[in-house]
């Protein structure tokens, strides 16, 4: 239903563009195509990527790696996991509640999940072609401490 509704107001925002200065829309699409095609390669090789260490690393390992407590090393070494595997949210959230029945730790799982969805070790070369390679380290860099500490944050609410 919201990719419906995010569908019809992008097509009424566009008719209202369309209608406001036709000139401009049209080469906003135009600028829009361009970058898509020469992201395109770098998205595929990132799905490519994806599949590949899916197939490497299966969630029972990723299960095995995660330890049954939240211990200071299962939250770094999920944590570690986390940085370096990409999994959809549609994935991650099933195999999230599949470790957590599986006896994990709320902060270990909580390292993993934030840095799956806040570090992209795997998307590092896109982010920094297209936002430049500084950018992109500082992003990774704070967004993975920030992880720990929703972890441990996570910890302190829950003792």
């Amino acid at each position: 239903m919201t990719t419906i509704i995010l569908l019809i107001a992008t097509v009424v925002v566009l008719v209202v563009s369309l209608h406001k200065d036709k000139a401009k829309t049209l080469n906003s699409i135009k600028k829009a195509k361009g970058m898509m095609s020469s992201m395109l390669s770098d998205i595929i090789g990132i799905l490519l990527l994806i599949g590949l260490i899916l197939a490497i690393i299966p969630p029972e390992r990723i299960e095995s790696l995660l330890g049954t407590e939240s211990s200071f090393f299962a939250t770094l070494g999920a944590a570690i996991v986390g940085t370096i595997t990409l999994i959809p949210a549609f994935v991650a959230f099933p195999l999230i509640g599949s470790l957590k029945a599986n006896g994990a730790g709320l902060v270990t799982l909580t390292a993993f999940l934030t840095t799956l969805t806040m570090v992209g070790f795997v998307t590092f070369p896109l982010e920094s072609s297209t936002f430049g390679k500084s950018f992109a380290i500082k992003r990774n860099v704070l967004s993975f401490l920030f992880a720990i500490v929703i972890a441990l944050a996570v910890g302190v609410v829950l003792s």
